[in-house]
């Protein structure tokens, strides 16, 4: 049994002998001036004092807020910011998607390297699209159309989108919400890059491009459209960026795998070899996250919360089921068995296929546009491999090839918005040839620019960092050793 130590009545308690509740109170205590209850109250209001001020100088700062809408203008506002803040979760969520993928179809020897690319580029996408990229594609005009800049997004004050839902407009944007979502889509063209050059270019100069890339080359080019730029003035259309997104990824990807040249022992004797990936199972749940991820890329594009968006959603998922279906019917005629990969592949050509015209098809169209897009993709991965362009994954033909076709098809068959009986605009639904004629030279500018601008950014950062290829003896071990001194799975390594 043990006794409680008591202290004599009438000692003051020293510190050992208190509560931890207790400590606080008798440290007051000992400073001259708190040591009776009523000083003590007047120490807990200090808090509440400040509290109040707080609130009296953001009153003072703020414009129109919450409070100041209508019930049903602030039910619209809500939806609207809620929506898009979801749908930029979903977009960004597409990088593991991208992760998977890349990794699965690549050999587990640069697992490592796949993964540190697709994580740490988003990181610097961001911060580039923060620092100058948001300027340049959503800046006041200084160029006729062709260069924006100003604006550049270091204070994010919502008071002109309450003023705007007050007026009783619809998708009235938080700046940070719609920023943020800018920005997904910055770190999404950066990302593509990574498959069509994975397994050999230099990790530290592929970060240098992607930053060029997510900064200056994709929002210039982006403005174009999106900020009113000439092709939107040309009554161009690109709903969530089929060109602008997905091919601007695949161009500037192409060229850096023309320049690496191909893997080791991809190419003998003229004819490609297999190089199987390490994880189809890691692959198809990246298809899977891309096709769940796209659900923000496409309805998130509409900006707000209403109708229309469902309907995109539809379109969304008929043109990646088109896609799927014809690239597994085609690949099976061509090589007797239905081929994983170019499942996997319909899929991501029929979504991209139908990101331009998402709001401008209709539910057979988006379908056709998806199938006819799972028919591209196959016949594009034989034609690079018959070039000797080495692309791991497939990425430019599902994201470069595919973002045209599905860029140009509005012309072909699209509609005028997503109203019931809707006015045909497309060249075969009795809209003329204009809209068809506009598309083409947008997608044209598109790959024309950024050919033209990610040549120049690769050579350059190649020329100053002695090449963008890690060495051959490198490539071969593998660049999880080289690059990163760490295997992906090493309780797995087979003996030396």
């Amino acid at each position: 049994m043990t006794t409680a130590l008591h202290s004599r009545p009438g000692r003051r308690k020293n510190l050992q002998e208190v509560s931890l509740l207790e400590g606080p109170m008798l440290l007051l205590r000992s400073i001259r001036g708190f040591r009776t209850n009523q000083s003590l109250i007047w120490l807990a209001t200090v808090p509440l004092a400040l509290f109040g001020l707080s609130i009296f100088t953001f009153a003072a700062k703020a414009g129109p807020g919450l409070g100041d809408l209508t019930g049903p203008q602030a039910a619209t506002f809500l939806a609207d910011n809620l929506w898009l803040f979801i749908a930029t979760i979903l977009v960004i969520f597409m990088n593991a998607g991208f992760a998977m993928v890349e990794a699965g179809m690549c050999r587990s020897k640069n697992a490592v390297n796949i993964l540190a690319k697709n994580l740490f580029v988003f990181a610097l996408a961001v911060t580039a699209y923060w620092f100058i990229g948001y300027s340049l594609m959503y800046g006041d005009s200084i160029a006729g159309g062709f260069l924006y800049f100003g604006g550049l997004f270091f204070d994010a004050d919502p008071s002109g989108a309450f003023e705007c839902a007050a007026a009783g407009d619809t998708g009235c944007l938080v700046p940070s919400v719609d920023f943020l979502f800018q920005a997904a889509f910055a770190g999404t063209a950066a990302t593509i890059v990574s498959g069509l050059v994975a397994e050999r270019v230099k990790f530290g100069e592929f970060v240098i491009f992607a930053i060029v890339l997510s900064g200056i080359i994709y929002p210039i080019s982006g403005s174009w459209q999106w900020n009113g730029g000439w092709l939107a003035e040309l009554g161009f259309i690109d709903f969530a960026g089929s060109s602008i997104v997905h091919s601007v990824g695949g161009w500037a990807g192409l060229v850096g795998a023309m320049l690496l040249g191909p893997r080791i022992g991809k190419y003998v004797d003229g004819k490609a070899q297999a190089m199987p990936g390490h994880s189809m199972a890691i692959a198809t749940l990246g298809a899977l996250i891309l096709w769940i991820g796209w659900y923000g890329f496409n309805p998130g594009s509409e900006l707000a919360m209403d109708e229309y968006v469902a309907f995109v959603a539809v379109t969304t998922t008929l043109a990646a089921a088109g896609g799927a279906i014809a690239a597994t019917v085609l690949s099976t005629l061509t090589s007797g068995k239905p081929d994983l990969t170019m499942i996997i592949n319909g899929i991501l050509a029929g979504l991209v296929s139908i990101t331009a015209g998402c709001g401008n098809m209709t539910f057979a169209g988006s379908w056709l546009a998806g199938a006819v897009g799972g028919v591209i993709v196959v016949f594009a991965v034989a034609a690079l491999d018959a070039a000797e362009i080495d692309d791991p994954v497939g990425a430019f033909s599902v994201h470069g090839v595919c973002g045209v076709w599905g860029t140009v098809v509005i012309g072909l068959w699209g509609v005028d918005g997503m109203d019931p009986g809707p006015a045909g605009i497309g060249l075969l639904n009795g809209g003329g040839l204009n809209q068809f004629l506009v598309q083409a030279l947008g997608a044209g500018a598109y790959a024309i620019w950024t050919v033209v601008t990610c040549w120049v950014a690769w050579s350059i950062i190649g020329g100053l960092f002695g090449g963008i290829r890690v060495s051959e003896e490198e490539e071969t071990q593998g660049l999880d050793i080289g690059e990163h001194g760490m295997e992906a799975y090493p309780d797995f390594a087979s003996a030396k």
